[in-house]
């Protein structure tokens, strides 16, 4: 779910390998539950892949919080990711790499745990052992793709 990473390019796969749902900030809502319980339960993927990257204008963006018609409510799905940062120590600003980096892997991990808790189909098919989910992030300056825990 990334709006400006190809994971075509990034997993070295051709077009029509990879079911890909994309949406700036990797946040989770019933559209992208749809497509991905569509891609898992009826076209079959087996892996889903929340693949956040180095960088982001949507997490700078929700660090700063942009008002922008409606990317602002888009980057307020972001915003608990902020806090959680936040709350642990860390320094609200988007010019911080740092801060920006683990905004963007803790926003990662969150969607791909609202994906169970949010749908009862992908919850199902984790349970029965027929579908993995896991974070990522890919560093868009070096191309390499860090798994998250």
């Amino acid at each position: 779910m990334d709006s400006r990473v190809a994971p075509e390019l990034v997993f070295d796969q051709r077009l029509g390998d990879i079911f890909a749902v994309r949406v700036a900030g990797n946040f989770v809502n019933i559209d992208i539950l749809g497509s991905l319980e569509y891609a898992t339960d009826v076209a079959g993927a087996k892996l889903i892949v929340v693949l956040g990257h180095s960088d982001c204008g949507a997490v700078k963006g929700a660090i700063d919080h942009v008002q922008l018609g409606n990317l602002t409510a888009a980057l307020e799905n972001i915003q608990p990711a902020v806090a959680e940062v936040r709350a642990a120590g860390g320094v609200a600003s988007s010019k911080d790499k740092k801060f920006v980096q683990e905004v963007s892997e803790r926003n990662a991990q969150d969607a791909a745990g609202q994906l169970v808790t949010r749908s009862k189909v992908l919850a199902g098919l984790v349970d029965g052992h027929k579908l993995t989910i896991v974070a990522a992030m890919h560093d868009v300056s070096t191309g390499v793709v860090t798994w998250l825990g």
